[in-house]
């Protein structure tokens, strides 16, 4: 869909590439085809890590701004998208362009209204469900760039997971967590860091792996914990491995791609919890209750408990994981 309106764009002459320079790519996700644009004068600047990894056998990944022009794909959360824009019209060099591009369900027409506002906006081209338009860089959109918030004592920032204060979910497990976890745990898509600070305050807890793939969030979960027992991985959770299995790992996994959702990353992160986990290790799982993993758990582990939950979540203690067949 992105690369309907980029390909467009060039071949209409909506968008006309500078001769030289850089050009740079905030936030595409995999799937998103660059081809129109040429490989070796490409970056692309994206802080989640699959996204990153899979552009990185593609093109550049290292920022080095200036650049000569930007494409910002727009992400869901407007204070997000605002801040990534702002961040782009900052690193082109004058004399260059920024363009945006979303689909309408990620509020792309919103976007362009608040933009029109205050930078001279191309008309915008409409296709496959979404627009693009550009702006000659210059005006001083400072205001908009991402600044930390405060929330029940934590660090967060516009876009990442339950920005606004702990979810639901997460408060469920945190209440349910036994006094004697083990002294080796990681904390699966640890987001922020409230799972982790909770973990931390079982004093068995020797050493603990925050695993998570959005930097943003890891980057606030390093400011709102301090512990020294606390490790910090930019990882994708479901192919990391921990340098020795562990006695347990503690979870709310993402169960979205994008808008849409899928439950199979939610299974995707119970099979690498399996692998982590030394034979009398175990697992603390909160999910919706509406998702179907009851199978992978029952595929995982040899004793799945429901031990908490609501008519929203359900908090699932699973034991004795499964060897994987060789």
């Amino acid at each position: 869909m992105r690369s309907a309106r980029l390909s467009l764009a060039l071949e209409t002459g909506a968008l006309v590439l500078p001769v030289s320079g850089t050009i740079a790519v905030y936030r595409p996700r995999i799937g998103d085809d660059l081809s129109a644009l040429p490989r070796d004068r490409v970056v692309v600047l994206t802080g989640f890590k699959p996204d990153h990894d899979h552009f990185a056998q593609r093109c550049s990944v290292v920022p080095a701004p200036p650049y000569a022009a930007a494409i910002v794909c727009l992400p869901r959360s407007r204070e997000a998208g605002r801040a990534l824009i702002a961040r782009a019209a900052a690193e082109v060099a004058p004399g260059g362009w920024v363009a945006v591009d979303g689909q309408k369900t990620d509020g792309i027409d919103t976007a362009l209204k608040d933009l029109r506002r205050r930078v001279d906006l191309s008309e915008s081209l409409s296709k496959a469900h979404g627009k693009l338009a550009s702006f000659p860089v210059g005006p001083d959109l400072s205001v908009w760039l991402a600044r930390p918030s405060r929330v029940a004592g934590f660090q967060t920032l516009p876009g990442v997971f339950s920005a606004d204060g702990p979810d639901r979910g997460s408060v469920l497990l945190a209440g349910v967590l036994p006094a004697k976890l083990g002294s080796k745990v990681a904390d699966l898509g640890a987001g922020w860091g409230f799972l982790a600070a909770e973990i931390l305050k079982r004093p068995g807890v020797k050493r603990l792996d925050l695993v998570e793939a959005e930097a943003d969030a890891l980057d606030c979960a390093r400011v709102n914990v301090t512990d020294e027992r606390a490790r910090f991985h930019w990882a994708d959770a479901t192919g990391w491995r921990p340098e020795t299995l562990l006695d347990a790992v503690v979870m709310n996994p993402p169960f979205h791609t994008g808008r849409e959702a899928d439950a199979g990353l939610g299974a995707a992160f119970i099979r690498a919890a399996r692998r982590m986990l030394a034979p009398d290790g175990s697992l603390w799982l909160v999910a919706n209750r509406h998702l179907p993993y009851d199978a992978v758990l029952a595929e995982s582990f040899l004793m799945v408990q429901e031990v908490a939950g609501d008519g929203a979540f359900r908090v699932i203690h699973a034991t004795k994981p499964r060897r994987a067949k060789p």
